[in-house]
């Protein structure tokens, strides 16, 4: 693929609970051009939202992410995802619960994986998190791109409880202690 200023773009899989919150957080990261949700890493093919919600098909909701790596690498990526999601709750966050909300990385190369097992090494030497990482490192399967309602849902529904309960914090975390890494 081909960025907008001619050089070649990168994808990464990231699921991190709701795959809202990722996108919301994600998709005003500087080098970040397109974040779709969508749905990775189960057995049922062509799922939907109540299929996944039922937790019987082992997708995780997640985003892929197309992004210019001259601007934001994959690890700065990583970088923001840790930072914005609890990777050390097992099949949860908050108050989703179920193992389409697991956290987990799909990388699409062996470098994506390499650098996914150094970034979470470097977080658990350097005791960022009171409990063990317990993000997974699953093969990348078919992304499954979700109804067009869950796209730029966030921006879509800023007002909406969970949006405004939820999300709201964690774009407002980002830009606290990331706001270099934004569009202006």
């Amino acid at each position: 693929m081909t960025s907008p200023t001619g050089g070649q773009t990168e994808q990464a899989i990231l699921a991190g609970g709701c795959f809202w919150c990722t996108e919301a957080v994600l998709k005003d990261v500087r080098g970040v051009q397109e974040v779709e949700s969508g749905y990775i890493g189960g057995h049922t093919p062509n799922p939907d939202y109540r299929s996944v919600c039922s937790g019987t098909t082992g997708h995780a909701e997640a985003v892929r992410v197309t992004f210019d790596p001259t601007q934001v690498s994959f690890r700065d990526l990583l970088t923001l995802f840790f930072a914005t999601h609890d990777p050390t709750s097992l099949n949860r966050q908050g108050a989703d619960v179920g193992t389409q909300y697991r956290s987990a990385v799909f990388p699409l190369s062996g470098e994506q994986e390499r650098v996914t097992r150094e970034v979470i090494a470097e977080l658990t030497a350097q005791g960022v998190f009171d409990r063990p990482i317990v993000t997974t490192i699953e093969p990348a399967t078919t992304f499954y791109v979700a109804e067009d309602y869950h796209q730029d849902y966030y921006a879509n529904n800023p007002n909406q409880p969970y949006c405004r309960a939820v999300i709201a914090p964690k774009v407002a975390k980002l830009r606290q202690e990331y706001g270099e890494r934004l569009r202006v």
